[in-house]
């Protein structure tokens, strides 16, 4: 199993909130993707650099794809940042997440709730409870994995946010399994 953490890999942030609709492996291919280029953008930088890592926002836009913006929930610290997202991406963050294999998912979200806000209104969340997806890691990764391509299941519950408005906008998300608890803020700015 593997959860974000000092040796586990999860992303969470505390609350209850709006249900997530639940996507199966057969119905969800394109989050399938989605989760394993998000898992590849973790897995692309140490801990003191890491996105997940960092509490400020200072490396929000380090390896980010062209075509979408991923944010980042932490090793399960609270955190406030900020972000400048280039105007006309979509936004994508999980609430809560974790990759492994069929058990550790089936553990894993028999108790993860969550929760996210973008500027005081709840977001529509989705909810996937094993997605086979393929992850690339590089050397010395915060993920504690070893370089190279595996695959595995993921799970949690993810957002997606339509390309938002120029301008600022405060992203909230909320989550937790089990004992496992992170709050991050987001102050973004849309340029």
């Amino acid at each position: 199993m593997i959860l974000l953490g000092v040796a586990t890999l999860l992303l969470a942030a505390c609350g209850t909130g709006s249900p997530a609709a639940d996507r199966s492996a057969a119905t969800s291919s394109d989050m399938g993707a989605m989760q394993g280029r998000w898992w590849t953008w973790a897995a692309a930088e140490p801990e003191a650099s890491n996105p997940v890592a960092d509490p400020t926002g200072e490396f929000c836009a380090l390896n980010q794809p062209a075509d979408v913006w991923f944010l980042a929930g932490t090793f399960g610290t609270r955190a406030q940042r900020a972000c400048t997202v280039p105007q006309g991406r979509t936004i994508v963050v999980p609430v809560l997440n974790l990759f492994g294999a069929k058990d550790d998912c089936d553990g894993f979200m028999a108790t993860a709730e969550g929760t996210a806000e973008l500027d005081g209104t709840a977001l529509t969340l989705e909810r996937f409870t094993g997605v086979p997806i393929e992850v690339t890691a590089v050397a010395g990764n915060a993920l504690g994995q070893e370089a190279g391509t595996f695959e595995a299941l993921g799970c949690g519950i993810w957002a997606r946010i339509s390309a938002p408005a120029a301008g600022a906008h405060q992203l909230r998300i909320r989550g937790t399994s089990g004992n496992f608890a992170v709050s991050v803020d987001y102050d973004l700015t849309v340029a």
